[in-house]
């Protein structure tokens, strides 16, 4: 039976953000969360930051900062330090996502504004965390896959390094992360009536999203008797993760007519499925392979006959074929080519630009039976100010325009 309320009605969170680590709240707002950002007089930059820019605004604030209100305070003055506190009072949580600390040398702090609402969640989210030898050291995104070792050092013609493309990883994972976390401290708040503290570093967040890679070589360190390759390669040790996939066949990319795809049968069963699909029993008789994971490494012979194999059909006829006889194999899009993947229009309507300023992907988790409501636009620095005094702390106009004379958002 559908719901009459998002999963996050009723959740109020001020956040404090710079650039992209604003994106913790935009997980909370996605799903149904009210989500207050609080900006200084000038705003975040973020909607100067980075390409593309959709009408002088970056589609970086765009996502990050849909569905969410604006508010602009001093919070040096404490005209605007006393309103920020009446927005904790009501609210189950504070993000502070940039440097460590910027609250507190505003005396608004954890410490500060747990006084006043003991069952507050207060989460601090920024580069490298609050502790450490980098954790006032400035960074962007990219940093954290670096430092994580997620992406690798490319080189030109001309010998200058330069940064690869890559899927980001920490911008996207300490946010995430992060988000997890809040709700978890959310609801221990509900049933205990007490608040935490909580810190979240995006460099964490990569390092701990490439968890496989690190925690293989970390048993590569140890006795080759004790921590081997898998059966299927007579235990020989191969290159963690993704890197030790060069040199499979029945686990690799091919060329189709029309462009590539991604085989897997490294199950026996799929592999036999696949050999009777394409008419070619000789193959599996001759190289029926290990049970499990086995991916016929190094076997040149048998990879060029799959290549010739794989020229005969289009991308769409392979996946068509996967589907009916049961072999694991997937299509190789792009960033620019898979919105016209079948499967990601039908999982991903996208919201589109007429009404959120960007073409944008939709929140990725599906409750069943009823639908997250579409974000509000990316708003504009302070856009509601006067909105949230009203409605949240019930503020008069009078009391607004005195406020504003005072400067409490900024010069007036």
């Amino acid at each position: 039976m559908p719901h009459s309320s998002t999963p996050l009605a009723g959740l109020r969170v001020i956040e404090n953000s710079l650039l992209g680590p604003g994106a913790i709240g935009t997980h909370l707002s996605d799903l149904g969360a009210e989500v207050i950002k609080v900006e200084s007089p000038s705003g975040d930059y973020i909607r100067e930051m980075t390409w593309p820019i959709v009408n002088g605004v970056s589609l970086l604030h765009l996502h990050v900062h849909r569905g969410k209100k604006s508010i602009t305070l001093d919070l040096r003055r404490p005209e605007g330090a006393q309103i920020y506190r009446e927005l904790v009072q009501g609210a189950a949580v504070v993000i502070e996502a940039m440097r460590p600390g910027a609250l507190a040398k505003l005396g608004l702090g954890y410490e500060a504004l747990r006084s006043i609402n003991p069952k507050l969640v207060f989460c601090s989210l920024s580069g490298y965390g609050a502790t450490g030898p980098y954790a006032n050291l400035p960074a962007h995104g990219i940093a954290f896959d670096t430092w994580g070792g997620a992406v690798g050092v490319a080189r030109d013609d001309e010998g200058f390094s330069y940064i690869p493309e890559h899927a980001s990883i920490g911008m996207h994972a300490g946010p995430m992360f992060g988000a997890i976390g809040i709700l978890a401290a959310v609801l221990r708040a509900r049933e205990t009536g007490e608040g935490c503290e909580l810190e979240v570093a995006q460099s964490d967040a990569t390092a701990y999203m490439d968890w496989y890679r690190i925690e293989s070589w970390l048993a590569y360190e140890r006795p080759e008797d004790v921590v081997t390759g898998n059966k299927a390669d007579d235990y020989q040790r191969r290159a963690p993760g993704t890197a030790g996939m060069r040199e499979g066949v029945r686990y690799q990319i091919y060329e189709s007519s029309d462009g590539h795809v991604l085989f897997m049968a490294s199950e026996q069963a799929f592999w036999r499925n696949f050999c009777e699909c394409v008419g070619r029993g000789d193959l599996f008789e001759r190289w029926p392979g290990s049970k499990f994971a086995d991916h016929a490494r190094g076997n040149r012979e048998l990879q060029r006959t799959l290549r010739e194999i794989f020229r005969t059909r289009s991308s769409a006829e392979w996946i068509e074929l996967g589907r009916e006889k049961n072999f694991p194999i997937a299509p190789c899009n792009t960033p620019k080519t898979i919105r016209d993947d079948p499967q990601f229009q039908h999982r991903f309507p996208l919201y589109s630009h007429a009404q959120h300023g960007a073409d944008m992907l939709p929140y990725p988790v599906k409750y069943v039976g009823e639908a997250l409501p579409a974000p509000s636009h990316a708003p504009r620095p302070g856009e509601h100010t006067e909105q949230v005094l009203a409605d949240v702390l019930g503020y008069d106009a009078a009391r607004i325009a005195g406020l504003r004379k005072a400067g409490a958002f900024g010069k007036p």
